[in-house]
């Protein structure tokens, strides 16, 4: 499984923004920070603002700010927002030319790791990630050995 790169700026971008809370952040600043593209920065801010996640001031002197606050901010809910689908094989989506379709357990068994991996993901948020933030303490998955 990969992430988009959308959601890879777009994860780097909220970090950003929410370990300057004080100030507004600019797509430049955050572009020359991180070494990617502005343009690309433009489209994911966009996106990011249509979702709730960011507030934008334009104009001379504007710039981006978190909307709501880092600690209501869940990972899961960005990836989940972001990522156009989790079609982690060809059988995930629809019109799946697969022979095996319907006599296969693999479908099953990555829709579950899927499923961990998102639930996993929600147990984080924004806060977690900036500089201040302590991860909290999870219980670990037991890992299944092959036989």
């Amino acid at each position: 499984m990969r992430l988009t790169v959308q959601s890879d700026y777009a994860l780097r971008l909220l970090m950003h923004v929410g370990a300057h809370a004080d100030r507004l952040c600019t797509i430049a600043e955050i572009a020359q920070a991180h070494g990617i593209s502005a343009a690309h920065l433009m489209k994911v801010t966009h996106r990011l603002g249509q979702l709730g996640y960011l507030e934008t001031v334009r104009g001379k002197g504007g710039g981006m700010r978190l909307a709501r606050p880092p600690e209501r901010i869940g990972l899961g809910d960005v990836l989940r927002d972001l990522e156009p689908d989790f079609h982690l094989v060809e059988c995930h989506g629809t019109g799946s030319t697969c022979v095996l379709t319907g006599h296969c357990r693999l479908t099953g068994i990555l829709d579950a790791a899927l499923q961990r991996f998102l639930h996993h993901l929600d147990h984080y948020t924004l806060a977690d990630l900036l500089p201040a933030g302590e991860l909290p303490l999870l219980p670990s998955f037991p890992i299944k050995a092959a036989s």
